[in-house]
Protein backbone atom coordinates (compact mmCIF):
# COMPACT_ATOMS: atom_id res chain seq x y z
CA UNK A 1 0.00 0.00 0.00
CA UNK A 2 1.19 3.44 -1.07
CA UNK A 3 1.81 5.64 2.25
CA UNK A 4 -0.73 8.16 2.91
CA UNK A 5 -3.50 5.88 1.44
CA UNK A 6 -5.95 3.55 3.21
CA UNK A 7 -7.56 0.39 0.81
CA UNK A 8 -11.28 -0.03 2.61
CA UNK A 9 -12.17 -3.35 1.06
CA UNK A 10 -15.52 -5.86 1.72
CA UNK A 11 -16.54 -9.09 -0.30
CA UNK A 12 -19.57 -10.67 -1.03
CA UNK A 13 -19.25 -14.38 -1.42
CA UNK A 14 -22.28 -16.50 -2.90
CA UNK A 15 -21.72 -20.06 -1.91
CA UNK A 16 -24.23 -22.33 -3.56
CA UNK A 17 -26.04 -24.78 -1.54
CA UNK A 18 -25.11 -28.82 -1.78
CA UNK A 19 -29.14 -29.66 -1.54
CA UNK A 20 -30.43 -32.48 -3.75
CA UNK A 21 -33.33 -29.39 -5.27
CA UNK A 22 -33.39 -26.03 -6.49
CA UNK A 23 -33.96 -23.37 -3.94
CA UNK A 24 -38.09 -22.65 -4.74
CA UNK A 25 -39.16 -25.71 -6.86
CA UNK A 26 -38.01 -29.80 -7.36
CA UNK A 27 -35.62 -29.89 -10.18
CA UNK A 28 -32.44 -31.12 -9.32
CA UNK A 29 -30.07 -28.93 -8.28
CA UNK A 30 -27.09 -30.45 -10.21
CA UNK A 31 -24.41 -28.64 -12.66
CA UNK A 32 -24.35 -30.08 -16.84
CA UNK A 33 -27.02 -32.06 -18.75
CA UNK A 34 -28.52 -30.83 -21.36
CA UNK A 35 -28.86 -27.19 -21.74
CA UNK A 36 -32.52 -26.61 -19.72
CA UNK A 37 -32.96 -30.23 -18.98
CA UNK A 38 -33.24 -29.50 -15.13
CA UNK A 39 -36.49 -27.37 -15.30
CA UNK A 40 -39.97 -27.05 -14.63
CA UNK A 41 -42.39 -24.05 -14.67
CA UNK A 42 -41.50 -22.73 -11.69
CA UNK A 43 -38.12 -22.25 -12.35
CA UNK A 44 -38.68 -20.94 -15.66
CA UNK A 45 -41.22 -18.49 -14.53
CA UNK A 46 -44.05 -19.48 -16.34
CA UNK A 47 -47.25 -17.66 -15.43
CA UNK A 48 -49.29 -19.01 -12.38
CA UNK A 49 -46.39 -21.28 -11.09
CA UNK A 50 -45.86 -21.05 -7.30
CA UNK A 51 -42.69 -21.05 -5.06
CA UNK A 52 -41.93 -23.38 -2.00
CA UNK A 53 -39.11 -22.70 -0.05
CA UNK A 54 -36.14 -25.60 0.23
CA UNK A 55 -35.99 -26.73 4.15
CA UNK A 56 -32.26 -28.19 3.53
CA UNK A 57 -31.11 -24.53 2.43
CA UNK A 58 -32.77 -22.87 5.43
CA UNK A 59 -30.53 -25.48 7.68
CA UNK A 60 -27.66 -24.65 5.84
CA UNK A 61 -27.74 -21.27 6.55
CA UNK A 62 -28.50 -21.71 9.81
CA UNK A 63 -25.01 -24.13 10.11
CA UNK A 64 -23.21 -20.98 8.93
CA UNK A 65 -24.94 -18.92 11.01
CA UNK A 66 -23.91 -21.23 13.99
CA UNK A 67 -20.14 -21.80 12.85
CA UNK A 68 -19.40 -17.61 12.88
CA UNK A 69 -21.17 -17.18 15.84
CA UNK A 70 -24.18 -14.88 14.37
CA UNK A 71 -27.75 -13.77 15.32
CA UNK A 72 -30.13 -16.31 13.81
CA UNK A 73 -33.13 -14.20 13.01
CA UNK A 74 -36.81 -15.70 14.32
CA UNK A 75 -38.30 -13.76 11.32
CA UNK A 76 -36.91 -13.06 7.72
CA UNK A 77 -39.24 -12.09 4.67
CA UNK A 78 -38.22 -12.83 0.90
CA UNK A 79 -38.40 -10.09 -1.35
CA UNK A 80 -38.13 -9.70 -5.19
CA UNK A 81 -35.17 -7.61 -6.66
CA UNK A 82 -35.86 -6.39 -9.84
CA UNK A 83 -33.34 -7.19 -13.11
CA UNK A 84 -33.73 -7.41 -16.76
CA UNK A 85 -31.19 -9.59 -17.96
CA UNK A 86 -32.19 -12.59 -20.37
CA UNK A 87 -30.86 -15.62 -17.96
CA UNK A 88 -33.57 -14.40 -15.73
CA UNK A 89 -36.87 -16.06 -17.03
CA UNK A 90 -38.85 -13.93 -13.94
CA UNK A 91 -37.70 -10.37 -14.74
CA UNK A 92 -36.29 -10.58 -11.02
CA UNK A 93 -34.77 -12.43 -8.49
CA UNK A 94 -36.30 -14.08 -5.17
CA UNK A 95 -33.71 -12.50 -2.16
CA UNK A 96 -34.24 -12.02 1.42
CA UNK A 97 -34.92 -8.52 2.23
CA UNK A 98 -33.70 -5.90 4.89
CA UNK A 99 -33.43 -8.53 7.46
CA UNK A 100 -31.68 -11.64 6.96
CA UNK A 101 -31.93 -15.86 8.32
CA UNK A 102 -28.02 -14.63 9.26
CA UNK A 103 -27.15 -11.18 11.28
CA UNK A 104 -23.85 -9.90 12.39
CA UNK A 105 -21.66 -12.68 12.51
CA UNK A 106 -17.65 -12.78 12.50
CA UNK A 107 -14.17 -14.75 11.96
CA UNK A 108 -10.74 -14.00 12.23
CA UNK A 109 -7.66 -14.20 10.10
CA UNK A 110 -3.75 -12.71 10.16
CA UNK A 111 -3.74 -9.18 9.88
CA UNK A 112 -1.53 -7.68 7.24
CA UNK A 113 1.70 -6.96 9.06
CA UNK A 114 2.10 -4.10 6.08
CA UNK A 115 -0.69 -2.42 6.66
CA UNK A 116 -1.41 -3.32 10.36
CA UNK A 117 1.97 -3.20 11.95
CA UNK A 118 1.87 -6.72 12.86
CA UNK A 119 0.07 -10.10 12.13
CA UNK A 120 -2.25 -10.26 15.02
CA UNK A 121 -5.41 -11.91 14.44
CA UNK A 122 -8.07 -9.27 12.92
CA UNK A 123 -12.20 -9.85 13.55
CA UNK A 124 -13.83 -9.26 10.18
CA UNK A 125 -17.74 -8.67 10.55
CA UNK A 126 -20.11 -10.43 8.54
CA UNK A 127 -22.90 -8.35 8.37
CA UNK A 128 -25.49 -10.62 7.18
CA UNK A 129 -25.98 -13.95 5.28
CA UNK A 130 -29.25 -14.31 3.27
CA UNK A 131 -30.74 -17.36 1.00
CA UNK A 132 -31.63 -16.23 -2.49
CA UNK A 133 -32.12 -18.29 -5.99
CA UNK A 134 -29.36 -17.43 -9.13
CA UNK A 135 -29.78 -16.72 -12.41
CA UNK A 136 -29.40 -19.27 -15.52
CA UNK A 137 -26.50 -18.88 -17.71
CA UNK A 138 -25.86 -16.46 -21.12
CA UNK A 139 -23.19 -18.56 -23.52
CA UNK A 140 -21.80 -16.05 -26.22
CA UNK A 141 -19.28 -18.71 -27.61
CA UNK A 142 -21.48 -20.76 -29.36
CA UNK A 143 -22.64 -18.42 -32.31
CA UNK A 144 -21.28 -15.34 -33.89
CA UNK A 145 -23.99 -13.77 -34.04
CA UNK A 146 -26.46 -14.96 -31.35
CA UNK A 147 -26.66 -15.98 -27.61
CA UNK A 148 -27.84 -18.91 -26.21
CA UNK A 149 -29.26 -19.24 -22.69
CA UNK A 150 -29.04 -22.34 -20.41
CA UNK A 151 -31.57 -22.12 -17.36
CA UNK A 152 -30.52 -25.36 -15.65
CA UNK A 153 -28.81 -23.09 -12.88
CA UNK A 154 -31.73 -20.57 -12.63
CA UNK A 155 -33.33 -21.54 -8.99
CA UNK A 156 -30.18 -22.96 -7.46
CA UNK A 157 -29.88 -22.55 -3.67
CA UNK A 158 -27.29 -19.82 -2.95
CA UNK A 159 -26.39 -18.08 0.67
CA UNK A 160 -24.82 -14.86 -0.21
CA UNK A 161 -22.29 -13.85 2.86
CA UNK A 162 -21.87 -9.45 2.52
CA UNK A 163 -18.68 -9.06 4.93
CA UNK A 164 -18.46 -5.91 6.47
CA UNK A 165 -15.86 -3.06 5.10
CA UNK A 166 -12.81 -4.29 7.12
CA UNK A 167 -10.24 -5.60 4.78
CA UNK A 168 -7.54 -3.37 4.42
CA UNK A 169 -5.51 -5.04 1.53
CA UNK A 170 -5.57 -8.04 -1.35
CA UNK A 171 -3.74 -10.28 1.29
CA UNK A 172 -6.65 -9.88 3.86
CA UNK A 173 -8.64 -10.05 1.59
CA UNK A 174 -7.16 -13.62 0.28
CA UNK A 175 -6.79 -15.03 3.47
CA UNK A 176 -10.45 -14.05 4.55
CA UNK A 177 -11.73 -16.07 1.06
CA UNK A 178 -10.01 -18.79 2.41
CA UNK A 179 -11.12 -18.94 6.01
CA UNK A 180 -14.81 -18.90 4.41
CA UNK A 181 -14.30 -21.71 1.67
CA UNK A 182 -12.78 -23.51 4.39
CA UNK A 183 -15.51 -23.00 6.61
CA UNK A 184 -18.29 -24.02 4.24
CA UNK A 185 -16.92 -27.26 2.94
CA UNK A 186 -15.77 -28.15 5.92
CA UNK A 187 -19.72 -27.34 7.02
CA UNK A 188 -21.01 -29.33 4.09
CA UNK A 189 -22.93 -27.03 2.84
CA UNK A 190 -21.05 -26.46 -0.60
CA UNK A 191 -18.16 -28.41 -2.62
CA UNK A 192 -16.87 -24.92 -3.30
CA UNK A 193 -15.93 -25.92 -6.93
CA UNK A 194 -14.59 -21.78 -7.89
CA UNK A 195 -14.07 -22.55 -11.33
CA UNK A 196 -17.24 -24.00 -11.44
CA UNK A 197 -19.04 -20.69 -9.84
CA UNK A 198 -20.02 -22.69 -7.11
CA UNK A 199 -17.94 -19.90 -4.80
CA UNK A 200 -17.67 -17.07 -6.43
CA UNK A 201 -16.91 -13.24 -4.88
CA UNK A 202 -18.05 -9.86 -5.70
CA UNK A 203 -15.01 -7.17 -4.36
CA UNK A 204 -16.15 -4.02 -3.30
CA UNK A 205 -13.27 -1.43 -3.11
CA UNK A 206 -12.33 2.17 -2.09
CA UNK A 207 -9.41 4.09 -0.85
CA UNK A 208 -9.09 7.30 1.25
CA UNK A 209 -6.22 8.92 2.54
CA UNK A 210 -5.05 7.68 5.55
CA UNK A 211 -6.57 9.55 9.07
CA UNK A 212 -9.73 9.94 6.87
CA UNK A 213 -13.03 9.02 8.21
CA UNK A 214 -15.17 8.89 5.30
CA UNK A 215 -15.35 6.08 2.68
CA UNK A 216 -13.95 6.65 -0.70
CA UNK A 217 -16.04 6.34 -3.97
CA UNK A 218 -16.73 2.30 -4.12
CA UNK A 219 -16.26 0.32 -7.32
CA UNK A 220 -17.62 -3.41 -7.01
CA UNK A 221 -15.53 -5.69 -9.20
CA UNK A 222 -18.01 -8.74 -10.18
CA UNK A 223 -17.86 -12.58 -10.45
CA UNK A 224 -14.15 -13.42 -9.30
CA UNK A 225 -13.88 -17.43 -9.84
CA UNK A 226 -10.55 -17.93 -7.88
CA UNK A 227 -8.41 -17.10 -5.08
CA UNK A 228 -5.57 -15.12 -7.41
CA UNK A 229 -8.01 -13.30 -9.53
CA UNK A 230 -9.75 -11.67 -6.07
CA UNK A 231 -5.73 -10.71 -5.17
CA UNK A 232 -5.01 -9.24 -8.49
CA UNK A 233 -8.12 -7.61 -9.04
CA UNK A 234 -8.20 -5.64 -5.88
CA UNK A 235 -4.32 -4.72 -6.51
CA UNK A 236 -5.21 -3.28 -9.23
CA UNK A 237 -8.08 -1.85 -8.30
CA UNK A 238 -6.37 -0.24 -5.16
CA UNK A 239 -3.39 1.29 -7.40
CA UNK A 240 -5.93 2.41 -9.79
CA UNK A 241 -7.92 4.63 -7.20
CA UNK A 242 -4.35 5.81 -5.62
CA UNK A 243 -3.67 7.12 -9.24
CA UNK A 244 -6.74 9.20 -10.19
CA UNK A 245 -6.68 11.05 -6.42
CA UNK A 246 -3.23 11.70 -6.69
CA UNK A 247 -4.48 13.51 -10.38
CA UNK A 248 -7.14 14.84 -8.72
CA UNK A 249 -9.67 12.93 -10.69
CA UNK A 250 -12.98 12.71 -9.70
CA UNK A 251 -14.48 9.28 -10.55
CA UNK A 252 -18.14 7.28 -9.90
CA UNK A 253 -19.46 4.26 -7.99
CA UNK A 254 -19.43 1.99 -10.96
CA UNK A 255 -19.19 -2.18 -11.23
CA UNK A 256 -16.47 -3.56 -13.11
CA UNK A 257 -15.32 -6.79 -14.67
CA UNK A 258 -11.72 -8.71 -14.20
CA UNK A 259 -10.15 -9.41 -17.48
CA UNK A 260 -7.31 -11.79 -16.50
CA UNK A 261 -5.77 -11.49 -19.63
CA UNK A 262 -4.46 -8.17 -19.59
CA UNK A 263 -4.45 -8.30 -15.73
CA UNK A 264 -7.12 -5.08 -15.60
CA UNK A 265 -10.23 -4.46 -14.49
CA UNK A 266 -12.68 -3.03 -17.09
CA UNK A 267 -16.18 -0.84 -16.47
CA UNK A 268 -19.63 -2.66 -17.11
CA UNK A 269 -22.26 -0.20 -15.98
CA UNK A 270 -22.57 2.21 -13.77
CA UNK A 271 -23.46 0.96 -10.00
CA UNK A 272 -27.25 0.57 -9.13
CA UNK A 273 -28.66 2.44 -6.04
CA UNK A 274 -31.09 -0.10 -4.18
CA UNK A 275 -33.75 2.60 -5.48
CA UNK A 276 -33.26 0.48 -8.83
CA UNK A 277 -33.81 -2.71 -7.63
CA UNK A 278 -37.24 -1.75 -6.86
CA UNK A 279 -37.52 -4.24 -4.12
CA UNK A 280 -41.31 -5.37 -2.82
CA UNK A 281 -42.10 -8.31 -0.74
CA UNK A 282 -42.75 -11.85 -2.22
CA UNK A 283 -46.33 -12.26 -2.19
CA UNK A 284 -46.44 -15.76 -2.89
CA UNK A 285 -43.78 -17.04 0.07
CA UNK A 286 -44.77 -16.14 3.46
CA UNK A 287 -42.33 -15.26 6.43
CA UNK A 288 -39.52 -17.39 7.27
CA UNK A 289 -40.20 -18.40 11.38
CA UNK A 290 -37.14 -19.91 13.12
CA UNK A 291 -37.98 -21.43 16.25
CA UNK A 292 -35.47 -22.36 18.67
CA UNK A 293 -35.60 -26.13 18.50
CA UNK A 294 -34.57 -25.89 14.90
CA UNK A 295 -31.70 -24.14 15.87
CA UNK A 296 -30.77 -26.73 18.71
CA UNK A 297 -31.36 -29.62 16.08
CA UNK A 298 -28.62 -27.61 13.70
CA UNK A 299 -26.09 -27.36 16.10
CA UNK A 300 -26.46 -30.80 17.77
CA UNK A 301 -24.88 -31.99 14.13
CA UNK A 302 -22.23 -29.53 13.74
CA UNK A 303 -19.00 -30.93 12.60
CA UNK A 304 -15.83 -30.16 14.61
CA UNK A 305 -15.17 -26.53 12.97
CA UNK A 306 -12.07 -25.88 11.14
CA UNK A 307 -10.27 -23.62 13.68
CA UNK A 308 -11.20 -26.10 16.86
CA UNK A 309 -9.40 -28.84 14.55
CA UNK A 310 -6.87 -27.03 13.54
CA UNK A 311 -6.30 -26.10 18.02
CA UNK A 312 -6.67 -30.14 18.38
CA UNK A 313 -4.26 -30.70 15.95
CA UNK A 314 -1.54 -28.97 17.49
CA UNK A 315 -1.89 -30.05 21.05
CA UNK A 316 -2.80 -33.13 20.17
CA UNK A 317 0.23 -34.14 17.43
CA UNK A 318 2.90 -31.38 18.64
CA UNK A 319 2.55 -29.61 15.38
CA UNK A 320 2.72 -25.77 14.74
CA UNK A 321 -0.14 -23.72 13.69
CA UNK A 322 1.40 -23.60 10.20
CA UNK A 323 1.63 -27.10 10.15
CA UNK A 324 -2.02 -27.87 10.92
CA UNK A 325 -3.41 -25.26 9.14
CA UNK A 326 -1.53 -26.87 6.00
CA UNK A 327 -2.91 -30.16 6.54
CA UNK A 328 -6.21 -28.59 6.84
CA UNK A 329 -6.24 -26.98 3.51
CA UNK A 330 -9.42 -29.65 2.35
CA UNK A 331 -11.54 -31.52 4.67
CA UNK A 332 -10.74 -34.60 2.46
CA UNK A 333 -6.95 -33.78 3.41
CA UNK A 334 -6.93 -33.70 7.22
CA UNK A 335 -9.30 -36.44 7.36
CA UNK A 336 -6.34 -38.30 5.66
CA UNK A 337 -3.50 -37.26 7.98
CA UNK A 338 -5.61 -37.86 11.16
CA UNK A 339 -6.01 -41.64 9.84
CA UNK A 340 -2.62 -42.05 9.13
CA UNK A 341 -1.64 -40.31 12.40
CA UNK A 342 -3.78 -42.20 14.74
CA UNK A 343 -1.23 -45.17 13.26
CA UNK A 344 1.82 -43.88 13.19
CA UNK A 345 3.52 -40.77 14.79
CA UNK A 346 1.67 -37.63 14.56
CA UNK A 347 4.69 -35.18 13.68
CA UNK A 348 6.04 -37.87 10.94
CA UNK A 349 2.76 -38.26 9.75
CA UNK A 350 2.75 -34.31 9.19
CA UNK A 351 6.06 -34.36 7.62
CA UNK A 352 4.94 -36.86 5.30
CA UNK A 353 1.63 -35.22 4.17
CA UNK A 354 3.24 -31.93 3.88
CA UNK A 355 6.23 -33.72 1.62
CA UNK A 356 5.99 -36.27 -0.56
CA UNK A 357 2.51 -36.52 -0.40
CA UNK A 358 1.48 -32.74 -1.50
CA UNK A 359 4.64 -33.38 -4.01
CA UNK A 360 2.68 -36.65 -5.38
CA UNK A 361 -0.52 -34.58 -5.90
CA UNK A 362 0.84 -31.79 -7.70
CA UNK A 363 2.96 -34.01 -9.66
CA UNK A 364 -0.48 -35.96 -10.51
CA UNK A 365 -2.94 -32.89 -10.86
CA UNK A 366 -4.78 -35.34 -8.19
CA UNK A 367 -7.31 -34.74 -4.73
CA UNK A 368 -5.96 -36.81 -2.27
CA UNK A 369 -9.14 -39.05 -2.78
CA UNK A 370 -7.65 -40.12 -5.94
CA UNK A 371 -4.22 -40.84 -5.52
CA UNK A 372 -4.29 -43.92 -4.41
CA UNK A 373 -1.86 -44.43 -1.72
CA UNK A 374 -3.84 -46.25 1.29
CA UNK A 375 -3.90 -44.28 5.07
CA UNK A 376 -2.72 -47.56 6.42
CA UNK A 377 0.45 -48.33 4.24
CA UNK A 378 1.52 -44.89 4.91
CA UNK A 379 1.14 -45.35 8.60
CA UNK A 380 3.24 -48.77 8.54
CA UNK A 381 6.12 -47.06 5.80
CA UNK A 382 6.61 -44.44 9.31
CA UNK A 383 6.07 -47.32 11.38
CA UNK A 384 9.22 -48.73 9.74
CA UNK A 385 11.05 -46.13 9.56
CA UNK A 386 10.87 -45.52 13.24
CA UNK A 387 11.77 -48.71 14.04
CA UNK A 388 15.07 -48.93 11.94
CA UNK A 389 13.41 -51.32 9.72
CA UNK A 390 14.55 -49.04 6.60
CA UNK A 391 15.70 -45.82 6.62
CA UNK A 392 14.04 -42.09 5.25
CA UNK A 393 15.72 -41.86 2.13
CA UNK A 394 15.23 -45.51 1.03
CA UNK A 395 11.62 -45.33 2.01
CA UNK A 396 10.74 -42.28 -0.10
CA UNK A 397 13.17 -43.07 -3.10
CA UNK A 398 11.57 -47.08 -3.09
CA UNK A 399 9.08 -48.09 -0.95
CA UNK A 400 7.09 -44.69 -1.39
CA UNK A 401 6.59 -44.81 -5.31
CA UNK A 402 6.41 -49.15 -4.93
CA UNK A 403 2.94 -47.48 -2.68
CA UNK A 404 1.87 -45.15 -5.79
CA UNK A 405 1.77 -48.26 -7.77
CA UNK A 406 0.00 -49.96 -5.60
CA UNK A 407 2.53 -52.89 -5.27
CA UNK A 408 1.74 -53.79 -1.91
CA UNK A 409 2.30 -53.24 1.81
CA UNK A 410 5.38 -51.39 2.70
CA UNK A 411 6.71 -54.98 4.51
CA UNK A 412 6.00 -56.75 1.79
CA UNK A 413 7.92 -54.28 -0.88
CA UNK A 414 11.13 -54.15 0.92
CA UNK A 415 11.16 -57.98 1.14
CA UNK A 416 10.80 -58.60 -2.41
CA UNK A 417 13.23 -55.64 -3.13
CA UNK A 418 15.82 -56.32 -0.36
CA UNK A 419 15.73 -53.11 1.46
CA UNK A 420 16.17 -53.32 4.63
CA UNK A 421 18.38 -51.48 6.83
CA UNK A 422 21.57 -52.74 7.41
CA UNK A 423 21.91 -51.81 11.31
CA UNK A 424 25.18 -54.16 11.99
CA UNK A 425 27.79 -52.38 13.99
CA UNK A 426 30.57 -54.66 12.12
CA UNK A 427 29.58 -54.30 8.71
CA UNK A 428 29.06 -50.62 8.67
CA UNK A 429 32.18 -50.15 10.57
CA UNK A 430 34.01 -52.04 7.60
CA UNK A 431 32.19 -49.63 5.58
CA UNK A 432 33.27 -46.36 7.27
CA UNK A 433 37.40 -47.63 7.65
CA UNK A 434 36.84 -48.20 3.99
CA UNK A 435 35.73 -44.85 2.79
CA UNK A 436 38.25 -42.68 5.21
CA UNK A 437 41.11 -45.28 3.24
CA UNK A 438 40.21 -44.37 0.20
CA UNK A 439 40.00 -40.40 0.92
CA UNK A 440 43.07 -39.32 2.50
CA UNK A 441 42.85 -36.00 0.92
CA UNK A 442 39.26 -35.34 2.57
CA UNK A 443 40.73 -36.72 5.72
CA UNK A 444 43.16 -34.40 6.12
CA UNK A 445 41.39 -31.26 5.59
CA UNK A 446 38.74 -32.41 7.84
CA UNK A 447 41.86 -32.74 10.53
CA UNK A 448 42.41 -29.98 9.52
CA UNK A 449 39.24 -28.34 10.74
CA UNK A 450 36.62 -28.20 7.70
CA UNK A 451 34.30 -30.16 9.88
CA UNK A 452 31.35 -29.76 6.92
CA UNK A 453 33.47 -33.23 5.53
CA UNK A 454 31.95 -34.85 7.90
CA UNK A 455 28.93 -34.62 5.56
CA UNK A 456 31.00 -36.11 2.77
CA UNK A 457 32.05 -39.04 4.56
CA UNK A 458 28.63 -40.02 5.65
CA UNK A 459 27.11 -39.53 2.08
CA UNK A 460 30.08 -42.17 0.76
CA UNK A 461 29.28 -44.22 3.43
CA UNK A 462 25.65 -44.52 2.38
CA UNK A 463 26.36 -44.62 -1.12
CA UNK A 464 28.70 -47.87 -0.27
CA UNK A 465 25.66 -49.19 1.02
CA UNK A 466 23.40 -49.11 -1.74
CA UNK A 467 21.58 -45.97 0.69
CA UNK A 468 20.38 -48.86 2.74
CA UNK A 469 22.72 -48.04 6.11
CA UNK A 470 21.49 -47.12 9.04
CA UNK A 471 22.51 -43.15 9.00
CA UNK A 472 22.31 -42.61 13.16
CA UNK A 473 24.63 -45.41 13.42
CA UNK A 474 26.91 -44.57 10.29
CA UNK A 475 27.17 -40.95 12.35
CA UNK A 476 28.54 -42.37 15.62
CA UNK A 477 30.71 -45.30 13.80
CA UNK A 478 31.90 -42.24 12.09
CA UNK A 479 32.97 -40.04 14.82
CA UNK A 480 34.38 -43.05 17.05
CA UNK A 481 36.78 -44.19 14.30
CA UNK A 482 37.69 -40.30 13.19
CA UNK A 483 38.70 -39.83 17.32
CA UNK A 484 40.98 -42.81 17.00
Amino acid sequence: MKPGFEAVIGLEIHVQLLTRSKMFCACRNQSGGAPNSHTCPICLGLPGALPALNEEAVRMALALGLAIGARIQPKSIFYRKQYFYPDLPKGYQITQGPVAVVEEGHVSIPGDPEVRGNADPVRIRIERAHLEEDAGKSNHELSTHASYVDLNRAGVPLLEIVGGPDLRSASEAWDYLKTLHRLVTFLGICDGNMEEGSFRCDANVSVRRAGEADFGTRVEVKNLNSFRYVKLAIEHEISRHIALLEQGQAFSQETRGWDAEKGETKPQRSKEAAMDYRFFPEPDLPALIILEEEISRVKKFLPELPQARQDRFTKDYGLTEYEAGMLLQSLAFGDYFEAVAKGSNGKQAANWMLGEVSRALNDTGKEIGALGLREAHLAELIQLVESGTINLNTAKEAVFPALMRDEGRPVQIIESQGLAQVSDRGAIETLVRGVIQAHPEQLARLKAGNEKLKGFFVGQVMKAGNGKVNPQLVNEILEAVLDE
